[in-house]
C-alpha cells in the first residue's frame, strides 16, 4: 500500500490510442514517417541506446524493441529483429494482423484458458479475445502491447519504460510494471569475452489484491537478415536444458500434461543438441494447433538440483545463422521458452525497407522482401503457460502475487557473436 501512494499520475500508462485503423491488410513500409499529432508522437519517439558492435531501439507504444543491429561474421551491420520502420506502424499493426512485434506482453503473457482462473476460492473471468471466446491471449484485446508506457529513465545505453496497470481487461487489482531494455559489451563472468549484449528486465508489483502477473517480450528473430526467404535451412536451434515440453491441444491449449522431447512427435522437439529449425519441422503436424505444422511451443527450462536453483539465470538458448553467422545466446531466470517459428505469417506484410536497402548494397539483391511463412522465430522467456489452470502442476508461487509479495522479475540476457 506504500507503495502504491507513492506512485505518481505521471506513470499512469495512457490508454491505447483510439485512431481509425488502415484498412488495407497487405501493405508496403513507408521509408519516412508519416504525420502524426503532437499527442501522440511521444508515444511512438524511438529511444536509440547503443555500446560498441550494438545498437538498439525501443518505444514507449507497447515497451517494444524495433530493432537490434550487430556485425555479421564479415563485419557488416545487420538487423536481426522484425518489425518496422516507422514507429507508427505498430500501432496499424496492433489494428490488423496484431503480430505483437517485439512488445512487451501482459498482465499474463500466453494464453489463459477460457478467460477463467481461480484465487483463494475466488473466481476471476476476463474478456476472451481468441478462438471465438474460448481463452484469452496476451493479457486481453487491450493487452499491455497496445498500451502507451511512459518512459521513466533514460541514458546511452538504457531505457525504462513504466505502467500503471489499474486493473485492466478486469484483472484483479493494480500492478505497476517496469520494462528495462540495456545494452553493454563489458567483459563479466558471464560474457567473458564482451560480447554485444542486449538484456531485457521486467520487473513488476502487486498493489493492492493478489492477481497472476506473467510479462513477457515478444521479439521476433531473424539472424540470416532477411537474406533467405525462411529460417527452415539456415538457423539452427539449440536448448540444451530443455527435455520436456507444454502439451497442448487443438487451440493451443495445455492439456496439463508434460511430454518428453525425445518420443513426441518422432523427437521433432529435441533441441537438446543443435538441430536446423526445419530439420524435423515436417513432423510438426497439428502441434502449433489443428492442421498447423511448425512450433509454438513451451519448452521447459529443467535446470538438474545439483547445478542450479529453480529461479538462477542459466543458458537457455542458442541460435546460430550460417548465412551470416550471427550467434545469440540467451540466459534467463525464467523455467520456460515459448517458442514460435512464425508459422502464421504469409507474405503479406514487408520487411523493413532499411534492412532491403542493406542487403542489396551488401548482396546485389534485397533478400526476402516479405514476412514469409517460417520467416522468423519468436523467442519468449517466460514461466509454464496457463499454469495458473494447471493446480497439480503447482506453478501458482511463480505467477500468483499480491501486496505482501516481492517484485516479480523476468530477467533475460541476449549475447551476439559469430562463428
Amino acid at each position: 500500500m506504500h507503495l502504491k501512494s507513492y506512485v505518481t499520475a505521471a506513470l499512469y500508462g495512457l490508454p491505447a490510442l483510439a485512431h481509425a485503423a488502415p484498412s488495407a491488410a497487405s501493405y508496403s513500409q513507408p521509408s519516412t514517417p508519416s504525420p502524426s499529432s503532437s499527442a501522440s508522437e511521444d508515444h511512438f519517439r524511438e529511444y536509440t541506446i547503443k555500446a560498441e558492435n550494438i545498437t538498439a531501439k525501443v518505444i514507449p507504444y507497447g515497451a517494444r524493441l524495433t530493432s537490434v543491429l550487430v556485425p555479421d561474421r564479415d563485419g557488416n551491420v545487420q538487423d536481426v529483429v522484425v518489425g518496422y520502420d516507422d514507429p507508427k506502424y505498430y500501432l496499424h499493426d496492433s489494428q490488423t494482423n496484431r503480430t505483437f512485434f517485439g512488445a512487451t506482453v501482459g498482465r499474463y503473457a500466453n494464453r489463459i484458458k477460457n478467460g477463467t482462473f481461480s484465487i483463494d476460492g475466488n473466481t476471476y473471468h476476463i474478456p476472451e479475445n481468441e478462438n471465438g471466446g474460448q481463452d484469452t491471449l496476451h493479457g486481453g484485446f487491450i493487452g499491455y502491447d497496445m498500451r502507451n508506457w511512459t518512459v521513466t529513465s533514460y541514458s546511452d545505453s538504457s531505457v525504462t519504460f513504466t505502467l500503471l496497470d489499474q486493473g485492466f481487461e478486469n484483472f484483479p487489482g493494480d500492478v505497476i510494471s517496469h520494462a528495462t531494455f540495456s545494452v553493454s559489451t563489458e567483459k563479466s563472468a558471464e560474457n567473458p569475452r564482451g560480447l554485444p549484449q542486449l538484456t531485457t528486465k521486467l520487473v513488476s508489483l502487486a498493489l493492492t489484491e493478489k492477481t497472476p502477473i506473467m510479462l513477457a517480450n515478444h521479439i521476433y528473430w531473424n539472424l540470416n537478415a532477411f537474406k533467405n526467404s525462411d529460417v527452415l535451412k539456415d538457423t539452427s536451434l539449440q536448448l540444451p536444458l530443455s527435455e520436456r515440453f507444454v502439451g497442448a491441444d487443438s487451440i493451443e491449449i495445455p492439456t496439463g500434461e508434460l511430454l518428453d522431447v525425445d518420443t513426441a512427435y518422432e523427437g521433432a522437439l529435441d533441441f537438446r543438441q543443435p538441430k536446423l529449425i526445419g530439420k524435423d519441422i515436417e513432423k510438426t503436424t497439428d502441434l502449433c494447433g489443428d492442421d498447423c505444422t511448425g512450433y509454438d511451443t513451451c519448452w521447459l527450462v529443467d535446470r538438474p538440483a545439483a547445478y542450479a536453483a529453480a529461479n538462477s539465470v542459466v543458458p537457455s538458448l542458442r541460435a546460430t545463422s550460417e548465412k551470416t553467422g550471427i550467434t545469440l545466446d540467451v540466459a534467463t531466470n525464467q523455467a520456460a521458452l515459448q517458442i514460435y517459428t512464425c508459422n502464421g505469417q504469409n507474405g503479406t506484410i514487408a520487411t523493413k525497407e532499411s534492412q532491403a536497402k542493406r542487403n542489396k548494397a551488401q548482396d546485389g539483391d534485397s533478400g526476402a522482401t516479405h514476412i514469409n511463412k517460417y520467416g522468423c522465430f519468436v523467442i519468449e522467456t517466460e514461466d509454464w503457460i496457463d499454469g495458473i489452470n494447471q493446480p497439480q502442476w503447482g506453478r501458482d508461487q511463480y505467477q500468483i502475487f499480491g501486496p505482501d509479495d516481492g517484485p516479480v522479475v523476468n530477467f533475460a540476457t541476449y549475447q551476439f557473436g559469430t562463428f
